[in-house]
């Protein structure tokens, strides 16, 4: 079964002519159907379980248990590392669900409750000089990402102490230092600026000689974005460059409120990666276990230069689209079998029954990050709101222009700014 052993992702092994570059995923319906979930004794255990499918975690650790007793998938560091950056998500975005009924927040802002098992997966096993592309569902890769969660909480509330100085807001985080290039608010906006991000790694090595430069590119998308034609074009781009990129497929089967099921001809997204000649792997994106061994295989490709992967990640938001949404559209059968199989749940209880953590522990983690959310919230709010002159800052290229005037001061602070500007 694909969840209890490591992926092969190497396209080029000395079999690979005989076996397809695709997992042995079965062509079942995934677990988030558009069908009403009528719970019948036989729908209940499809519900649960499917042949071949991607197990709980709690199934490996029975698996693992009967083969080996020393055989653990994270060591205690590791298993302590992944519950922070999981717990500081979920703490991060129940918080800014409070502030934003609150009026702190303004626009959309769309949360990523229940998918944080994908974001700690993948960018935890990341350099500093790897590279993040995000979506408008950002504020969870920019902390993973070590983006400090005052800078993002400050962006949110439209400070200057802001990663964007109060400029993006919540789906544009972006932090140069931190190599989170940025949140995107169109669907498949990010995955060309992802490429071009891999491309430079190439470039850097192969053309620059800089050996040393074996930096990886994230790039995160939604289901609804497959459908999009820059995914194609980039899946073909980075296949045909082998460039250094994972494109993540964060599959929460549904796009806003559209059913993935309802919108894709064939919803295994995973099935696409060997059209372009890269390997397309599925996992359990409620695992954070499984994610992170399907991670290790897919950037470890990426560094030594192997080439593209396209990993799709089954997930499940809790909340609705954004916190305009009143989330009246999903099964609340189906809301519910997801809610069962949280994936901070899960990693608490196989820390605790392997001992790799205590209660105590865990507690102590939690109240960590309760502190570090406050904290944030009271930075953001006592921090200053950008002024009027940075309005035109970082928007015309020419210093002369119509944003500055001669004298070098921003138009804006005239208080005639507005009168004889309908030529311009």
């Amino acid at each position: 079964k694909i969840s209890t052993q490591p992926f092969s992702l190497n396209p080029t092994s000395p079999t690979s002519h005989d076996r397809p570059l695709v997992s042995p995923v079965p062509t079942s319906l995934f677990l988030g159907s558009t069908r009403k979930l009528r719970l019948s004794s036989s729908s209940k255990l499809n519900l649960h379980r499917r042949p071949g499918t991607v197990v709980a975690v709690s199934d490996v650790v029975k698996q693992k248990k009967s083969k080996s007793t020393h055989s653990l998938l994270i060591t205690k560091e590791e298993g302590l590392e992944l519950y922070e950056d999981m717990i500081l998500g979920r703490a991060f975005e129940d918080m800014c669900a409070q502030m934003y009924y609150r009026g702190k927040m303004f626009g959309f802002v769309h949360l990523y409750n229940g998918q944080e098992a994908v974001s700690t997966g993948f960018i935890k096993l990341l350099k500093q000089q790897d590279s993040v592309v995000s979506t408008y569902r950002d504020h969870v890769h920019a902390l993973s990402k070590r983006v400090p969660a005052r800078a993002v909480m400050s962006e949110l509330f439209g400070k200057t102490t802001g990663c964007c100085r109060g400029q993006g807001g919540s789906m544009h985080m972006f932090s140069r230092e931190h190599n989170l290039l940025g949140g995107f608010a169109f669907i498949g906006e990010g995955i060309p600026v992802a490429t071009g991000a891999a491309f430079t790694s190439k470039y850097k090595r192969e053309v620059l000689k800089e050996a040393d430069c074996d930096h990886v590119t994230l790039a995160f998308f939604g289901d609804g974005t497959c459908n999009n034609g820059q995914f194609f074009e980039c899946l073909n781009m980075a296949a045909l460059w082998k460039l250094p990129i994972v494109f993540v497929v964060e599959n929460n089967l549904w796009a806003i409120g559209m059913s993935h099921l309802r919108a894709t001809s064939d919803p295994q997204i995973y099935k696409k990666g060997p059209a372009f000649g890269m390997p397309g792997i599925h996992v359990d994106g409620m695992d954070v276990l499984k994610v992170r061994e399907v991670a290790k295989e897919a950037i470890g490709r990426a560094r030594r230069g192997e080439g593209p992967t396209l990993v799709e990640c089954e997930t499940y938001r809790f909340r609705g689209h954004s916190l305009a949404d009143p989330d009246e559209l999903r099964d609340p059968a189906e809301k519910a079998h997801y809610a069962a199989r949280d994936p901070i749940t899960a990693l608490k209880k196989y820390l605790i029954e392997n001992s790799l953590a205590s209660e105590a522990d865990l507690k102590a983690i939690d109240k960590k990050i309760d502190e570090v959310v406050e904290d944030a919230v009271e930075f953001a709010d006592e921090s200053p709101v950008p002024s009027q002159s940075q309005l035109l800052e970082n928007v015309f290229a020419d210093p002369k222009g119509f944003g500055i005037g001669p004298d070098g001061r921003y138009r804006c602070e005239d208080p005639k700014f507005t009168e004889g500007t309908a030529h311009v």
